[in-house]
């Protein structure tokens, strides 16, 4: 019988979320938009945020709530959102836990060797365009 070790995957250190965090941004500036951006590690640990005094106050919390969402289902929020509807299947998950998820589009999962290593949150614009910093952010992060 043969036992493997899963190899190591590097974590998500503080220049990667600060290399997310930038994407994000220039992505966002790109387009016009004021966001904030925050970044998780795996353990759901706070490793980057940046909010504009120009945003929305409630875009801090926004983008943490859309990473933490990202990072515990490990999926993209724009992804959960018909799930969390009457009838869908997580349509009570929200009170189950401790921390408030956020189903709207702007968290994203972020993976290194297809495991999963953090998170990005972007808050500011609309949904879809928070949805694409963060996709953008994460992309230039592989």
């Amino acid at each position: 019988m043969s036992t493997t070790t899963p190899a190591a995957v590097a974590p998500l250190t503080i220049e990667d979320a600060e290399a997310l965090v930038t994407a994000a941004r220039r992505a966002a500036d790109a387009a016009g938009v004021t966001v904030s951006v925050t970044v998780l590690d795996a353990g759901g640990h706070l490793l980057a945020f940046r909010r504009d005094d120009r945003a929305v106050l409630v875009s801090g919390e926004t983008s943490t709530r859309k990473a933490y969402t990202a990072l515990q289902l490990n999926a993209p929020t724009a992804d959960l959102v018909d799930a969390v509807q009457p009838g869908g299947l997580f349509h009570t998950l929200p009170t189950a836990l401790d921390r408030p998820l956020l189903f709207i589009a702007g968290g994203v999962p972020v993976h290194r060797d297809g495991r999963l290593i953090g998170a990005v949150g972007v808050g500011g614009g609309a949904p879809e365009q928070d949805h694409g910093f963060a996709a953008a952010a994460a992309d230039a992060l592989a």
